[in-house]
């Protein structure tokens, strides 16, 4: 009899392979139905600023509000997503947002003027915070300390190849066929993202927080009673979760806003002396070129992001890791201003390239290992809605610095952001191994 309480390995081991297997299944296909709502947004980002006037928009301005409505709109979206995945499945929020792609995708090529699309783009700010958070959410629930990393690598690989091939059809079609048709021909791929969450993504709401609650209130006099809603705890975090918080504010200002929207006029600057590059034939110009350097990141994306989140994974952690990409794009970005060889400058950009690629993937598994118990749901909604925010001022501030500092001295000043959070890292991680267990 006492043997029957003994558990038996060769019976839960194949049980947690196959949970570990299901994981990874789920994973990787909101990850896919992500990649393919990503299409139309992909491709507006080549298409709106070459044939702005195609879209029925009178002025340039017009397109700068369009490619950045929806980030802002996410801001207020993403605590109220994170409260909704919490009281419905993630099926609803997935599905949702898949059909809201596909719609706005299709409202690209159907509808015309700055209103129309301004509410198309409105709404795919929402769908993207339904799929954001769902996803992160999905890579909590299927990893562990062992593979965390991993998984976000894997994850964030997936979905650049939606950017890729969005960019791409993008750029390729839309001298052919026409703005308005590729639109409505990617509107068409993408529903495939419905039936995908129809089919894969789990009808079960995300109860950890509630389970934790409920487990703590369990035997007490208010047990019977309905739990009220807690502060999350991302409010108040320790001081790991507010440096996650503040690496995720800094990079996204530094990288997804700053470096993004600058890069091709760095490009442009540091050209040969024609102004162009004369490749197998082709003449490209700095628009080209830009657009060939996003799609080798994103191209590289699904081979390096899990490998890199499998490294951070290992004995040493994630932290070091995470600084060693900081440092070499601190470094990449104090050399870009520099006058180099072209073939030099161009190798030091592809590092800068590769350095976001990594800081990307490491700062979502240092968030994910800061989100436990009952507060998950509630940190990631911050950590998400905080790169938002980053993302968002980042172009702003950098252009509004610019006609102080120059672009060279942006740069530069985005580098030595990057050396004050590897600072502050180390200052932590030195008070934490001095602090007693």
């Amino acid at each position: 009899m006492l043997n029957s309480h003994i558990p038996n390995d060769r019976t839960t081991a194949p049980a947690n392979r196959s949970r570990e297997a299901e994981g990874r299944l789920r994973v990787r296909i909101i990850a896919w139905i992500t990649a393919i709502s990503l299409l139309g947004d992909s491709m507006l980002y080549i298409v709106l600023p070459v044939y702005w006037q195609s879209f029925g928009l009178d002025a340039l301005w017009q397109v700068g509000v369009l490619l950045s409505v929806n980030r802002f709109v996410r801001l207020p979206l993403n605590p109220l997503v994170g409260w909704l995945y919490g009281r419905m499945s993630k099926r609803s929020g997935v599905l949702a947002a898949a059909v809201l792609a596909f719609l706005t995708t299709a409202a690209y090529g159907a509808l015309s003027g700055f209103a129309a699309l301004l509410a198309a783009r409105a709404l795919w700010g929402a769908a993207w915070s339904l799929l954001r958070i769902g996803g992160y959410l999905t890579v909590l629930e299927a990893a562990d300390d062992s593979n965390r990393g991993r998984l976000l690598g894997s994850y964030n690989g997936i979905i650049g190849v939606g950017s890729l091939v969005g960019m791409l059809a993008g750029g390729v079609l839309a001298d052919t066929l026409g703005a308005g048709a590729v639109s409505l021909l990617l509107a068409a791929v993408m529903l495939a993202g419905v039936p995908l969450a129809w089919r894969y993504v789990p009808a079960t709401a995300d109860s950890r927080a509630g389970a934790a609650a409920a487990a703590e209130s369990a035997g007490s006099p208010s047990a019977a009673k309905p739990a009220l809603p807690r502060r999350p705890a991302a409010l108040a975090p320790t001081p790991q979760a507010a440096l996650v918080l503040a690496s995720g504010l800094l990079t996204a200002v530094v990288f997804f806003g700053i470096y993004l929207g600058t890069m091709s006029r760095m490009i442009e600057a540091h050209m040969p002396a024609p102004g162009t590059l004369l490749v197998l034939g082709a003449t490209l110009g700095a628009a080209s070129l830009t657009g060939i350097v996003q799609a080798v990141r994103w191209a590289w994306s699904p081979l390096l992001s899990p490998r890199i989140g499998a490294w951070s994974d290992g004995p040493r952690g994630r932290l070091p890791v995470y600084l060693g990409s900081l440092a070499l794009a601190a470094a990449a970005l104090a050399l870009l201003p520099l006058p180099l060889p072209f073939a030099a400058w161009l190798a030091v950009l592809m590092a800068a390239q590769l350095a976001s690629t990594a800081i990307t993937t490491l700062g979502d598994a240092l968030a994910a290992d800061a989100a436990a118990g009952a507060a998950r749901v509630a940190f990631m909604t911050t950590f998400t809605t905080v790169v938002d925010v980053g993302a968002a001022l980042g172009p702003l501030v950098g252009f509004a610095l610019i006609g102080s500092l120059g672009l060279d001295g942006l740069y530069y000043a985005c580098a030595g952001l990057l050396l004050l959070l590897i600072a502050a890292w180390a200052v932590h991680r030195s008070l934490r191994s001095r602090s007693p267990a």
